[in-house]
């Protein structure tokens, strides 16, 4: 819009909203261009989520509100999206019926007038620390670990789709620097080399494993799921609550689960194809070196026709 155009619209601003207000979203749009996506990002507010073992817990959620921008129009009413996310969020927990009545009253409510065609390809991205309780690996104690997650509805004429994701931190030991240490051992033992003191540490790191899925929305599939999924995966997951009897076994279990950021990239491959509630999925990994000033990363996906990529 040039000055001269603005200066035009105050003297007689064509459209007003109900209470008298000059309403710009509402001014027709001459470019003839569509805006693919347009909302919200950032917005704070608490939601309830439900857990599989039926504990409802409230957390601290980022959403992101998207929408489609037909030509001819000059914007969208960006409160709205605000509104009727909180009206439905305050109803009960976060579900798949709760995320498609969302989407539903965008489509339907976020039109300039009720005889406008509903609106398209819009989704609503929920970002928060999900948390589960974790046994420690033998005391007798547990605690919280928390994921960083997102749950996304996309929605195109009548269907939706549902996608998850999760952020896992684990221990990785590497395969290498393990056979290594213990050749060394070796050596020493048998008298081949008097270097050290007969004892060498392999090297390992946390890792992370940040993964995307796009899941049924008709099948039983939840964050916690996806999380369980990842343990049973690779198992030396960080540990919340540490004694030092637990200490000893994660040693061990890292000492049994020696592994390359391409061993994780293969094994997740693996795990998310055999699971059938899984139609997509893409990982990106990285493990934060202890031996080297950089870190090791591996990025795959399913690979579908326009599906997810990592």
């Amino acid at each position: 819009m040039t000055p001269h155009e603005f200066a035009a619209l105050r003297k007689n601003f064509p459209v007003k909203d109900e209470e008298g207000l000059n309403d710009f979203q509402r001014l027709p749009d001459d470019t003839g261009i569509v805006v693919e996506q347009v909302g919200i990002n950032r917005f704070r507010l608490p939601l309830n989520y439900n857990h599989t073992d039926g504990r409802v817990m409230n957390h601290d959620t980022e959403a992101t509100m998207l929408v489609r921008l037909d030509s001819g129009k000059t914007g969208v009413n960006m409160s709205r999206l605000v509104l009727i996310l909180q009206e439905e969020g305050q109803k009960g927990v976060v579900n798949m019926a709760m995320i498609d009545r969302v989407l539903h009253r965008y489509q339907t409510e976020m039109r300039d007038e009720p005889q406008e065609p509903m609106l398209k390809d819009i989704s609503l991205k929920l970002e928060f620390s999900y948390c589960l309780p974790q046994q420690s690996l033998k005391s007798n104690h547990s605690s919280w670990q928390f994921y960083r997650s997102f749950i996304e509805g996309k929605r195109t004429g009548d269907t939706t789709r549902l996608f998850l994701g999760v952020e896992y931190e684990y221990s990785s030991t590497c395969p290498c620097s393990l056979s290594l240490a213990h050749q060394y051992e070796d050596d020493y033992h048998d008298g081949k080399t008097t270097e050290g003191n007969g004892i060498a540490t392999a090297h390992a790191q946390r890792s992370i494993a940040k993964v995307a899925v796009e899941v049924d929305p008709e099948e039983n599939f939840w964050l916690e799921d996806l999380v369980l999924l990842m343990r049973e995966t690779i198992p030396t997951e960080t540990q919340a609550i540490v004694k030092r009897v637990d200490e000893q076994a994660f040693a061990i279990l890292n000492g049994s689960h020696p592994i390359f950021v391409e061993h994780a990239a293969r094994k997740l491959h693996i795990a998310f194809n055999h699971d059938e509630r899984i139609l997509d999925w893409s990982a990106s990994i990285e493990h934060q070196e202890s031996l080297h000033s950089h870190n090791a990363m591996a990025k795959i996906q399913k690979g579908i026709p326009n599906g997810l990529r990592a």
